[in-house]
Formats: C-alpha cells, structure tokens, sequence
C-alpha cells in the first residue's frame, strides 16, 4: 500500500528558523504535566504529557543518559532502552516501567561473545527492537552494524549490512548519520533499520542529499534475519531520520528532526508504508523518481505544538522538545496509538532526559 499525499540533529529548515520570537532558557521540570484543552498537535495527535523523572538520575551506579531508542519488551512487561556513546561506561540496556512516568527496574551490560564489555569507545548504540524469542536487537552507528544480544547481554550475532552502508572511507555512510533507526514488525517477521544520514552515491549534483535508505529483514525461518530490500525515504530539507517504529502491517512512523545552535530542536512525525519498490539496486537515489520511494503523511510537527509548561536549559521555539532519537508506538483503547518520544541528552547540562506522550490518529 502506498499513501498519496499534499505536497536532523542538523539544521531547521528557513521558515521554521524565521518563526524564532525569543529563544527561551530555563531549567527543566521534574514533574509530568497534564494535558490541556490547547494539547492539539496538528495535524492527527495531541500532547498527553511529559516527564523528566531520568533527567540526571542513576541507577545501581549506571548514569542514566544518552537514551537513543525505546521499545516495549514482552518479557519484562516493560520497555528497554538503549545508551548512545557511554564514554568509558559499559554499553547498556536500561529498562523502564511506564514510560508516561518512568522509572528505571533494571540495567544489563552489552558484551561481546567472549564476554569482553562493549562502551562508547567502540559501540554507538542507536536503535532497539525486540525479537520474538526475546533476543534484543541494536544497531551501533560506528560501523554501522545490527547485533543481537541474548537477555545477558552478550552478543549472540549479527545481521548483514550492505558494504556501501560502510562508514567513509570503507563505505558511502557519513560519520555519525548511519543505521539510527530500528523497528520491527508487530509479527515480528520483518525487521527495518534506517539510515540517518544520505549515502554519499545518493547525493544529487546540487543541493542536499534528502534521500535515505531503509534496510527491510525477513525472518529466515532459522530464528533469524536476512537482508531482503531496501526503502527509499525522503527526508524534509534540513531533517534527518532520528527513529522509526512499527505499529501495523507493513506501516511505519518515521520521526524526523533537526537541531539548530541558539534555535533549537525540531521533529516531525510521518507516517509511511513499506510497500514501496524495492531500490536496492538503484546506484543513485538522487535519480529516480518520487513514485519509487515511500510515500509520507503528516502526523505532526511537534514544533509547532503546545509546551505543556515545559522548560529547557537551551533556546527552544518549543521547550517541550529536545534531542528526540527514541519512539514506541503501541495501540491504545479505543482509537489511535500511544506515542512515547524518549530524548537523548548526550550526558550534557544542557540537555535533558525527556520522555513526551503523544495520542496519534495514524492512517
């Protein structure tokens, strides 16, 4: 199925920069806030609440920061995080209870196979998804690569990565914009990893590289993965694809943002499908046309949102947003879905650890 619509920690685009008033500066709240009768996020969501209970925090001696995905795990009942760039901290898994009001139960170590601990010096963890069998899934942006853990921690192996994904100069991947996103299906049967960043082969002659790559798995029917297709996804201008999860069939929401200095954060949800073409063996992305790469609708611009009272330690045209790289979307009562956007703070004091709630209408 294929949607037809209306007509990146990087730059916002010129008219949302031009909207900038005052940028604000404040110290982030402690507490969630309600929702209220302006919490409408055009245009399909609106803003439940937020909370800022990790901010700063630790856990059994584990810092709690540099959250970059979020998923729910079957098998704690609860959801899981994963850590980007622990410095000389092991590389973590962090779970949680609640995700509306979080609290940490539990943290377990990611380890190579001989046992040896991965940490932030050679493991960038980025996105997580969950296996049928429980086996935890995570990209690493480094090289990139998606490797699985067992529920110890300790790396069970490994899903294949096209060569041309490599980071420059063995591959086409920029430094720090390769596999961010993970998700996979509600089936668990296909699994999709997406690049944050444009492979430098996909670049036009001018202007910026807008279209990225979204590796797609099937389940080998051997308890694991192989590389099946590829997706093209073109990014907003100035936007880079910070996450992606399943929430149906064949759907997807991909979360977008952007960051500007002395601006701020910007994000952006859309909606897409997987069934688009297959492009794996097309050189240059830059070249076909709009028809071949996924489809996108608007759920919405977090931007231009309420701020639900929230504050920041750094200029934001909304205070409620701050570096979004973690989504989980899952079906709540009635209509629509729950959307849990988690902030990676980079281990900053100028950033914040934020979990935001969103409602969402997704076709």
């Amino acid at each position: 199925m294929r949607f037809a619509f209306p007509a990146r920690r990087r730059l916002l685009a010129p008219a949302v920069a031009a909207g900038v008033l005052a940028p604000l500066l404040a110290v982030p709240g402690a507490e969630a806030a309600p929702a209220s009768a302006g919490d409408r996020c055009a245009p399909s969501a609106k803003a439940v609440s937020y909370s800022d209970s990790l901010n700063k925090t630790t856990f059994g001696g584990v810092a709690i920061g540099g959250l970059s995905g979020i998923t729910y795990d079957k098998v704690s009942r609860g959801y899981v995080s994963v850590v980007d760039r622990s410095g000389t901290q092991p590389a973590s898994l962090v779970f949680l209870r609640d995700p509306g009001a979080p609290r940490v139960t539990a943290t377990t170590a990611l380890k190579r196979a001989d046992g040896t601990a991965y940490d932030g010096t050679n493991f960038d963890g980025e996105g997580i998804a969950v296996a049928p069998n429980g086996n935890f899934l995570v990209t690493s942006e480094a090289e990139p690569s998606i490797r699985v853990f067992g529920r110890d921690g300790v790396q069970r192996g490994e899903l294949t990565v096209p060569a041309r994904f490599a980071v420059t100069p063995g591959g086409e991947a920029p430094v720090n914009a390769t596999l961010e996103g993970l998700a996979i299906s509600r089936d668990g049967k296909r699994v999709y990893a997406a690049m944050e960043g444009a492979l430098s082969g996909d670049a036009p002659a001018t202007g910026e590289a807008l279209r990225r790559r979204v590796l797609v798995y099937e389940a080998d029917g051997r308890g694991g993965y192989r590389l099946a297709r590829q997706i093209g996804y073109e990014a907003d201008p100035g936007y880079r694809i910070a996450e992606v999860a399943a929430y149906d069939d064949g759907r997807l929401v991909v979360l977008e943002a952007t960051f500007t200095a002395g601006v701020g954060n910007g994000a952006k949800l859309y909606a897409i499908s997987d069934k688009a073409p297959d492009v794996s063996k097309v050189a240059n992305l830059s070249t076909v046309p709009a028809h071949r790469l996924a489809g996108k609708k608007l759920v919405t611009d977090l931007v231009t949102g309420p701020t639900l009272g929230a504050t920041n330690p750094q200029p934001q045209i909304n205070p409620l947003l701050d570096n979004l790289e973690g989504m989980a979307v899952e079906r709540s009562a009635g209509r629509g879905h729950r959307v849990y956007l988690i902030s990676d703070d980079n281990f900053s004091a100028n950033q914040v650890t934020r979990v935001v709630t969103l409602q969402a209408r997704l076709p």
